[in-house]
């Protein structure tokens, strides 16, 4: 090419001379600390890895020794990772190349969740065809140089052994060890934040990977272990939050569909509803928010990316709260929507916008009357006749199955800011069938009883599901009294002698 001539005409290319690599300083790995991942959804970051990985069962476990968290394992049964695998998967930017179904996007997922919160990194696999082999991160020494430690193959091995229930041939365990906000919390403090902790991850894994847990073949587990005699102190099964998982819709004729020719795209899908006003539903009012959560709704490869929010085409009201639309993105890469790295939102162009002035549904109906129609449903409802009101009670806590305490919440609004009432079993005279432990906010029931109320079966931590419900209800009233006055004692002592004849009766058969 001839050599490069100033000129005072505005030079509408660049002219070059040939190309240098210059590979990251190893000081890029502190920027993956300062990605602004919430704890959640770093969590459901490396759940997508799992899925990817095709396993069916994910286990999150919180270790704790005595009233200290030490780590946080996320364990699932996928296909595993090789050596060769394994240091693909642990280098930044690693993964090029996925599926067309895959959720991993940018190959930088399992190294910046985790160095967010943790400042070392273990990742723990296996194969069919290969044994345990894992890598070890450490924030301060990728700082410095990029080095990633090789774990002994005997711990490995020992580790893998240790959740043989759900490794059995292959998996992946992932570990946190120095997890920032394990540091924070305080003495006695432990059982408030694991409480509190275990229930958003919950929201945030039911609601945006709903759509796998809906399936039969997969399921999300998370439990508290103690790290010295492997006891589980806690175990909840994530259930799924429906964004849309209404009974009946709010207004006649939805969901509708309606299609945007969107530029440099081609049809969009906008799937639209109406929420039924004033629903108790944790799926409506128990994932924040509702101001945030009215607008699109944004899948991609059936993993939700974006739970509420307009995307700039209008601004956020009130009586557009019962409006939240699907949008499905499409497979092939393309310039309109970008996800971010969190995957907790998707940005767009003007192109979709655009399209979006223009999206009919099959009968021609524009999507702006969509918005009025959902409005109108708002309104009309805010003027009618102020429905009943249920009272407000303590939330349901440790012992109750998180199915029954899904429940709970959606049927009865909950006191916020309360700690939960918890159930569990405890040696008590035979003339007791449970007692109130109000400064622990705990029921305790005979657990003479227990093989009785589980039919002969071994317990476990959510057993006795119709007792201890039936139970919430009657006592959660005298948990919120600052004091308690004879007519509740005299109640608690009613209850236990009807209770434990009956138990009698039962046994007598």
């Amino acid at each position: 090419m001839p050599p490069y001539q100033p000129s005072a005409d505005w030079q509408f290319e660049v002219p070059t001379t040939g190309t240098k690599r210059l590979p990251p300083a190893a000081r890029y790995v502190e920027s993956l600390t300062h990605q602004g991942y919430g704890f959640e959804a770093a969590i459901a970051d490396l759940v997508d890895n799992s899925i990817d990985a095709g396993a069916r069962n994910v286990v999150v476990s919180f270790l704790r020794d005595e009233d200290r968290l030490v780590s946080l394992l996320v364990i699932d049964d996928g296909r595993g990772m090789d050596d060769a695998a394994l240091d693909t998967a642990m280098t930044v930017g690693g993964r090029q190349n996925y599926d067309d179904g895959a959720l991993g996007h940018f190959g930088a997922g399992l190294k910046a969740a985790s160095l967010s919160h943790a400042d070392s990194l273990t990742v723990i696999s296996r194969t069919k065809r290969s044994p345990s082999t894992g890598r070890r991160w450490l924030t301060a020494r990728a700082q410095a140089d990029f080095t990633c430690d090789i774990v002994d193959p005997g711990y490995c091995q020992d580790l893998v052994d240790r959740y043989d229930g759900l490794i059995e041939w292959q998996g992946t365990i992932v570990r946190w060890d120095s997890v920032r906000a394990f540091d924070t919390v305080t003495t006695g403090q432990a059982d408030r934040y694991l409480n509190d902790a275990i229930e958003k991850l919950e929201t945030q894994l039911g609601l945006y990977l709903h759509r796998f847990l809906a399936r039969e073949d997969f399921n999300i587990d998370i439990v508290v272990e103690d790290v010295r005699t492997k006891e589980e102190l806690d175990h909840r099964g994530v259930e799924p939050i429906d964004p849309f998982g209404y009974r009946v819709p709010g207004r006649a004729g939805f969901p509708r569909t309606y299609t945007a020719l969107v530029q440099g795209v081609g049809e969009v899908a906008l799937t639209a509803h109406i929420w039924p006003p004033k629903s108790p539903l944790v799926s409506y009012r128990g994932i924040g928010p509702l101001a945030e959560r009215q607008g699109f709704y944004i899948y991609r490869n059936d993993r939700l990316v974006q739970a509420g929010g307009w995307n700039s085409t209008r601004s956020p009201e009130g009586h557009l709260a019962l409006a939240r639309v699907v949008v499905e993105l499409p497979s092939e890469p393309n310039d309109v929507f970008a996800l971010t790295v969190k995957k907790d939102g998707v940005t767009v162009t003007p192109a979709f916008a655009r399209g979006l002035e223009q999206a009919v549904d099959g009968e021609g109906q524009a999507f702006g009357t969509y918005v009025q129609e959902a409005a109108a449903t708002y309104r009309e409802a805010a003027r009618r006749a102020t429905e009943p009101q249920r009272k407000a009670v303590l939330p349901a806590g440790k012992g109750m199955d998180p199915k029954l305490r899904r429940t709970l919440r959606d049927e009865l609004p909950e006191l916020e800011g309360e700690d939960p009432i918890a159930f569990r079993w405890d040696t008590l005279p035979s003339d007791v069938f449970f007692e109130l432990d109000r400064e622990q906010r705990e029921v305790r029931l005979n657990k003479e009883y227990r093989q009785l109320l589980n039919g002969g079966r071994r317990g476990g931590l959510n057993d006795a599901p119709v007792v201890k419900s039936m139970l919430y209800l009657m006592v959660n009233e005298i948990f919120q009294k600052e004091r308690v006055r004879a007519v509740h004692t005299d109640n608690v002592a009613l209850w236990n002698s009807v209770l434990v004849t009956a138990a009698r009766c039962e046994l007598e058969r």
